[in-house]
């Protein structure tokens, strides 16, 4: 009996030693950062299991027995930096993380506090092309997204030519990007630094458990109370670049033994005029985070945060203004009674709400997230009727005006209008309210686009294991979006009213509301245009990703369904049939795809490559051609199709990392459109017009490099490039849509824009850095770029059959060779600009002293250290729209319709100092 109890007893070992073998073992070394030496005594756990081991004399550790699946291996050390490391194990494998480094709690984080403000924020609205996606990659790790969010964006820098709304922006879960034009809003948290840390950065077509995400990659911020790391913290900076100061106050709890947390934070932002003139900024941030942890698998958050934002925006300007009064001058302002006033503003508020459950049982995680927004956003701008145009940079009131016609040119009258632009300049707010004062009326006004947005939202991410190598994400969202906008009188300048009339058109079309006919508007009115928008997007993802000892891959897709209508308010004049009342419904469906796999040739070497068949459903702003003057659907509505490869090449060594990306991206069925006073339509007609483009291509291709290594336990060299080309591939159709141009002569044919290189972005980048980090807390960085291949934006219209035939439809006759226009001038003509390539040197550094238990310390950074000028974006104009009259103005020394361009900063620089305890 005792021999069989023995015997059972050793092959009841046995089978528990078998067991234990087929799961994973974990080992590595730690260090220190800065000396290299190893670290005794830290702590190394699985988390959420009760796996835990610590490193010897000689940094050494190993963790056996580590459940298969995804798993986060923690490493603690008093006064040092936590570190989590996500790992997917499997079974009978054994995993060297190498030399992990630890960074000692008073070492400055590098950009810790940099300015997260998009510059696009301070320019008109109508530059469809300035906005870029720094912020989607300013917590990345890897060098080349680095340098894309901070040094590369210096010059609107956009990863691999995308648009912003090609990445997605989640807050607890809750998609941010706006339903009017798929892009973020990220005002919306400007201000809140300290608490918009906490966030998971994917990139590209990389797997997110959050979302399916986008070609540009994915960023969820966490608000989660209790993941703050306890904190009281001051701030101030100062800059001269968005605005001139920053105090920012922060507080974190940590989890209390009752089980709350507490986060709270607020900012102020100022300036009475930032690096362009004329720009004012004002902003308020305020953020409160309450996290209950009821036991260890429920926990329920609430957050409620708010970023108050005025600012002035800035001008585009010709090469002629730009060479008489410098490349920071703006036209958008003038002094009234000693003060600066900018006559367009953009005001935003939008509050957010969101309530948060956590739910995470074994081997479960569910997350739900309702939200509430709500608030304003609100850009302003100066209007005339009947009246001269108060726009300073006015084509008549420049000297180019006076020397267009090169056999009689007026010198004198140039040269008292250059003196007169020299010595003033700016919007005369003195004459302004004199003019309206004398009418009685008001010919000039100041009003606002406005819209006022209140939006619910509902999302629910489930993450589990399917088995020990397999894990499942599921999300569900929802929305709904009311949308009120209208036209908003600021200001009547002194008048008494202002009659509400369009200037452009004639007899009843020239009411902008029949309903209310020769309304005399007061301040605080809706008129010119009133109306709702009603939107609800649903949409569904589901995702399996495996780790296996050779291969990783997943499988994603995701369904949407979106869902808008316009109500009109106002019966538009020129729009009599179709302006008031609501709009047909419009429904969209759209199925995406995607997946990769990566082989690991070597826990050092590893290769990948992921695809994707995207499928966006229009926005709110492609839907309706017009949604100010009435109900019509934009031609040829279609969903835009994305289909993209791309192949990765990972090179991991402890002091080498190297990451190479070729990409190939198409996009299809992309929709424009833009609004702007034309010339030489259909031979010799004139009218303001609205401009829908449809079924676009383009085509993006290119490679990435990025790469760090560390030289001694001080001394880093890093290196990123990007070499692209973006092109339109095909000839789309271009609409135009006014009073003069309804049904059938709205459609202008194909717009000829294939082989046109994509504007708004340099498509070649390079950056090569130096960082020194000394064992004393302070560090600093010399990093060299060099940006290239950025396209001014071609203008579609000029690109028509319209551009060169005359009325009767023959075209036009060369007045300097007197035959008939050929395709060669044309093409010579409409040569698209290329900007000068740009050399931009930047210095950042910071250092850090603990006093006692207290943290002080400072960040600086300087850019464009040696005060280059460059171009940063621009346009051609479509006021001459025919061959005669464009040739006309290109021959002149100074066109009086030339692309209108913004530039870069020269010298700026960033200073922060904080005091952490």
């Amino acid at each position: 009996m005792k021999i069989i109890a023995l015997t059972a007893i050793v092959w009841l070992c046995y089978v528990i030693n078998l067991q234990a073998q087929t799961l994973a073992i974990v080992k590595g070394k730690i260090i220190d950062a800065s000396s290299q030496s190893p670290i005794q005594y830290s702590t190394i756990s699985v988390k959420n299991t009760s796996l835990l081991t610590q490193t010897g004399a000689l940094g050494y550790f190993n963790i056996e027995n580590v459940p298969t699946g995804n798993q986060v291996i923690q490493i603690k050390k008093k006064s040092y930096k936590t570190v989590n490391i996500p790992i997917q194990i499997t079974r009978d494998s054994v995993y060297n993380l190498g030399e992990i480094m630890l960074y000692k709690t008073t070492s400055p984080a590098q950009h810790q506090d940099f300015i997260f403000l998009d510059d696009s924020d301070f320019l008109d609205d109508e530059a469809s092309n300035s906005n870029y996606i720094s912020g989607l990659f300013q917590q990345s790790k890897d060098v080349f997204l680095q340098a894309a969010a901070y040094s590369f964006s210096q010059a609107w820098f956009k990863v691999r030519g995308y648009s912003a709304r090609n990445g997605k922006v989640l807050i607890n879960g809750v998609t941010m990007n706006k339903l009017y034009n798929n892009t973020p809003q990220w005002s919306n948290w400007g201000g809140l630094n300290d608490v918009f840390k906490n966030q998971t950065v994917t990139t590209s077509l990389n797997p997110s458990k959050n979302t399916f995400g986008g070609v540009l990659g994915a960023t969820n911020y966490s608000t989660k109370a209790s993941a703050y790391e306890q904190i009281k913290k001051a701030s101030i900076s100062s800059t001269n670049k968005t605005y001139l100061g920053r105090f920012m106050l922060t507080y974190a709890s940590g989890l209390t033994k009752k089980g709350w947390s507490f986060v709270a934070s607020g900012s102020r932002r100022y300036a009475q005029e930032s690096y362009f003139e004329g720009t004012s900024y004002n902003a308020w941030a305020a953020f409160l985070s309450v996290e209950k942890k009821v036991n260890e698998k429920h926990s329920f958050n609430i957050t409620g945060f708010t970023s108050f934002n005025r600012r002035g925006k800035t001008s585009p300007n010709t090469q002629e203004v730009y060479d008489l009064k410098g490349y920071k001058y703006n036209a958008y302002w003038g002094i009234q009674e000693h003060d600066i006033r900018n006559s367009r503003m953009k005001e935003i508020s939008e509050p957010v709400i969101m309530f948060t459950h956590y739910y995470t049982p074994s081997k479960l995680e569910i997350q739900t997230t309702f939200a509430y927004q709500f608030g304003h956003i609100g850009n302003s701008r100066l209007g005339y009727f009947n009246a001269p145009n108060p726009d300073p940079t006015y084509w008549k009131y420049l000297p180019s005006s006076y020397l267009r016609f090169p056999d009689n040119p007026d010198y004198e009258n140039a040269y008292l209008a250059t003196q007169e632009f020299l010595k003033n300049g700016q919007i005369n707010w003195r004459n302004i309210y004199e003019i309206n004062v004398n009418n009685g009326n008001s010919l000039y006004y100041l009003y606002e686009d406005r819209t006022d947005d209140t939006q619910f939202s509902a999302n629910t991410n489930i993450t589990t294991n399917i088995t020990p190598d397999i894990s499942l994400n599921i999300g569900v969202s929802a929305k709904k979006l009311t949308s009120k906008n209208y036209s908003n009188m600021l200001d009547l300048l002194g008048g008494l009213g202002f009659v509400d009339l369009d200037q452009y058109a004639t007899g009843d079309a020239q009411q902008n509301n029949l309903n209310n006919p020769n309304n005399l508007v007061q301040v605080g009115e809706k008129f010119q245009y009133n109306y709702i928008i009603k939107a609800s997007e649903y949409a569904s993802f589901a995702q399996i990703q495996s780790t296996l000892k050779k291969i990783d891959y997943f499988v994603a897709a995701s369904v949407e369904n979106k869902n808008y209508q316009r109500k009109g308010l106002f019966k538009n004049g020129t729009y009599a049939s179709n302006s008031f009342g609501n709009s047909e419904k419009q429904s969209f469906l759209a199925f995406s795809f995607k997946g990769g796999l990566t082989y690991k040739l070597t826990g050092r070497h590893l290769l990948s490559v992921n695809g994707a068949l995207i499928s966006n459903s229009p926005s709110i702003k492609n839907t309706f051609s017009n949604a100010r003057v009435n109900n019509n659907i934009t031609p040829n509505l279609k969903n835009e199709k994305i289909q993209t490869l791309e192949f990765n090449y990972h090179l991991r060594f402890p002091k080498l990392k190297i990451r190479t990306t070729l990409y190939y991206t198409k996009f299809k069925n992309a929709i424009e459109n833009s609004f702007f006073f034309a010339e030489g339509l259909l031979g010799n007609q004139a009218d303001f017009v609205s401009e829908i483009t449809t079924g676009i291509d383009k085509k993006h291709l290119g490679i990435e490099l990025s790469t760090a290594f560390q030289v001694t336990p001080q001394i880093k060299i890093l290196g990123a490039g990007a070499l692209g080309s973006f092109t339109y591939s095909n000839n789309p159709r271009l609409y135009i849509q006014s009073e003069s141009f309804v049904a059938e002569n709205s459609d202008f044919g194909n717009a000829f824009l294939k082989n046109y290189h994509v504007s708004g972005t340099p498509q070649q980048a390079y950056f090569l850095g130096f960082e020194y980090r000394d064992p004393d807390f302070w560090w600093y960085q010399i990093n060299a770029n060099y940006l290239a291949n950025n396209y001014l934006d071609i203008s579609p219209l000029l690109r028509t059959n319209n551009f060169y035939l005359d009325a009767d439809g023959v075209p036009f006759v060369d007045e300097d060779t007197g035959v008939q226009v050929t395709q060669n001038q044309v093409d010579e003509l409409l040569t698209q600009e290329k900007f000068k390539g740009s050399f931009l040197l930047n210095v950042v550094g910071g250092k850090t002293w603990k006093l006692n238990e207290k943290y002080i310390g400072f960040f600086a950074g300087i850019n464009n250290v040696l005060g280059a000028v460059f171009k940063t974006g621009g346009f051609e104009q479509s006021r001459n729209a025919n061959y005669i009259e464009l040739k006309k103005d290109k021959q002149l020394e100074k066109p009086i319709f030339g692309p209108k361009y913004w530039y870069g900063n020269n010298t700026t620089y960033y200073l922060n100092c904080y005091v952490r305890f």
